[in-house]
């Protein structure tokens, strides 16, 4: 080895050295930018959710990746969205009844519910989710799929804003228009039409509590299909009753 080379070495580690503060200055204002977008931007992205719909969402756009890998037509999923006035009543109750029964008692996360599937838990029982309808449709919207820890702090921030942001009515109609209910069908409308051949109005209470049956697993279930006619008495009896507001 020539004498020059531990020289040549020795003063690359030091440029390395002289730089490194420099590059972790760097990334540290870039990581704080990075922050200071998450969590500036869901509240101007939120706001005008009172006035309008959200052009797609994150589910959507994962599921037209699927959908063009798998070359299914048409490419993106199919979605119609609807006024309240345009949906059923029925539907909104069975929603409720199937997902988020407390729904206008809580602010966006339900201590009991998390209580009870706890307890489940604790007695030996599979632990089951305990999302509420404004941490779905904070996932729908914003969140990429996995599960962590960061992932799970940002869906409760998500949540957050939107309790802040909207009215309850108004999150439980952007749920019932940008839900999945089938392989490349979103929202109640086009659910109706594609499983029922009829509108999301003229939905019956027993149509609508099939369409609510299937949604913790749409894509692999059918309103018209076994799972979804054994789980729907169960939403049936629920209906009965309004849902508490108090």
């Amino acid at each position: 080895m020539s004498p020059s080379a531990p020289n040549a070495a020795t003063r690359a580690s030091g440029r390395w050295r002289t730089r490194l503060p420099t590059l972790l200055r760097r990334a540290r204002r870039w990581a704080l930018i990075a922050i200071g977008i998450g969590i500036i931007a869901p509240w101007v992205l939120v706001l005008p959710l009172n006035f309008v719909q959200p052009v797609t969402t994150m589910v959507m756009l994962r599921r037209t990746v699927q959908r063009a890998i798998a070359k299914k037509s048409p490419m993106y999923p199919e979605r119609d969205v609807v006024s309240r006035d345009e949906i059923s009543a029925h539907l909104r109750r069975a929603v409720l009844a199937s997902e988020d029964d407390r729904f206008y008692l809580h602010y966006g996360f339900d201590l009991e519910e998390i209580d009870n599937a706890l307890e489940r838990a604790r007695r030996g029982r599979r632990l089951r989710g305990a999302s509420t309808i404004t941490q779905q449709v904070a996932k729908n919207l914003f969140l990429w799929e996995g599960r962590s820890y960061v992932r799970k702090g940002y869906e409760a921030y998500l949540t957050l804003v939107l309790e802040i942001c909207l009215p309850k009515d108004r999150i439980l109609d952007l749920y019932l228009n940008l839900a999945e209910w089938g392989d490349g069908v979103f929202g109640a409308e086009m659910a109706a039409r594609t499983h029922f051949k009829k509108s999301a109005k003229a939905l019956t209470r027993d149509e609508a509590a099939r369409l609510a049956a299937v949604l913790p697993s749409p894509v692999r279930w059918s309103p018209n299909g076994t799972v979804a006619v054994r789980r729907s008495g169960a939403i049936l009896g629920r209906m009965r009753y309004a849902a508490p507001r108090e």
